[in-house]
């Protein structure tokens, strides 16, 4: 199946509006029956897996391209399931996920992209961001912790600092999982309901939940502002489990086949060379 990634993209300067892309919609597939579909997802996943696997290796072995993955979502939405599912397999020498909670006193001491550029990729460094910069346009915003005229200039902060890493050598990769909010009160009640996963519940996910219309608006302006050629957002459907997984593994393989990578060349003579006994 031809998946192409380009129907999940967010062009340049386009105004989004979530609300009319549906969560449990699967762009790019031949959807018919959720089991049925969900069985062919779950048979194609290792194969997307071990591409993914290759191609890190290459990146890890090539050692001159840096790519940065930035997912973003609601709570609930999907991102460490994502992270779990998609990057299984992955070299963990060449794989790091950072995750970004409310700031400590140290980092609200500096500037807000302090804490981040540190955890950007180096060469050969494939870096995941679990949440991001992007909190200090989204949270700040609609819990009012900044006021406006700040948080305002942080989308040209944001660009020129992501533009910064690109024409420095790093590919970036923006992934928005757009769940619902009947999806979000089915997870979330999950969390509750089940007690071995009662530690990811947390009551302070309430208070985003009862301004959802507002996080909703804070990201369509996310993706306006930010979504570039260089650094695109790509809007994932994300109800569906099996669909968010396979778009997900399509997308940041598609991404590192673009960058045409090779192995490095061998030393000259291993021809020759006999190991000993």
């Amino acid at each position: 199946m031809a998946f192409d990634i380009d129907a999940l993209r967010a062009k340049p300067g386009e105004k989004i509006k979530l609300s009319k892309i549906k969560p449990n919609s699967t762009p790019e597939w031949d959807y018919q029956d959720d089991g049925e579909d969900k069985a062919r997802a779950l048979e194609l996943l290792p194969a997307l897996n071990d591409r993914l696997e290759r191609l890190q290796d290459l990146l890890y072995a090539q050692g001159t391209e840096r790519v940065l993955v930035v997912i973003q979502a609601m709570d609930a939405g999907g991102k460490d399931g994502t992270v779990r599912h998609v990057f299984d397999g992955v070299n963990p020498s060449g794989v790091k996920v950072a995750s970004f909670k409310r700031p400590t006193d140290i980092e609200l001491a500096h500037d807000y992209l302090w804490r981040i550029h540190q955890h950007v990729p180096s060469d050969g460094q494939l870096v995941i961001f679990n949440r991001s910069h992007y909190e200090d346009v989204l949270v700040v915003r609609v819990a009012e912790i900044v006021e406006e005229k700040r948080w305002k200039k942080r989308f040209e902060h944001i660009a020129n600092f992501e533009q910064m890493l690109v024409d420095e050598g790093t590919t970036i990769i923006k992934i928005f999982l757009h769940i619902s909010k009947d999806e979000q009160k089915e997870r979330l009640q999950d969390r509750l309901d089940r007690p071995e996963k009662n530690w990811k519940f947390e009551t302070g996910d309430l208070g985003p939940r009862a301004q959802w219309d507002d996080y909703q608006e804070a990201f369509e302006d996310v993706f306006e502002k930010t979504s570039t050629e260089d650094a695109p957002w790509y809007i994932v459907p994300a109800d569906r489990k099996w669909y968010r997984n396979i778009a997900v593994s399509e997308i940041v393989i598609q991404t590192l086949e673009n960058l045409k990578m090779s192995f490095p060349p061998p030393e000259e003579g291993l021809d020759q060379i006999v190991i000993p006994d």
